[in-house]
């Protein structure tokens, strides 16, 4: 992971502030929802294989099904309630609230 850009970095570890224990399965959708807003479809899938070897399931899980999970996730939108939930509580934590990307 070295060669990743400190923006990867930066949104790591404010998860793990946002979520020391790990995010929860309701908070998934919304939390993958706020990272395509600011990160590439490639940085996300990055950022999710971090947090499963971090707070993984107890099976193995391929980068190929964390692929696939996010687009389950992101197909059907999370609720704005949902996001400024999960907004809210990255941001408590220093997320910087930036605009969704071009």
């Amino acid at each position: 992971m070295s060669s990743e850009t400190p923006l990867f970095e930066s949104v790591i570890n404010w998860i793990r502030k946002g979520y020391p224990r790990g995010v929860s399965r309701t908070d998934f959708p919304p939390l993958m929802a706020l990272l395509t807003r600011v990160l590439t479809d490639e940085q996300v899938t990055a950022v999710a294989m971090q947090l499963v070897k971090e707070y993984g399931p107890r099976e193995p899980v391929s980068e190929q099904q964390i692929h696939d999970a996010i687009k389950r996730v992101t197909s059907a939108p999370p609720t704005a309630e949902e996001v400024n939930q999960v907004a809210g509580r990255l941001a408590a934590v220093g997320w910087p609230l930036l605009p969704s990307r071009p």
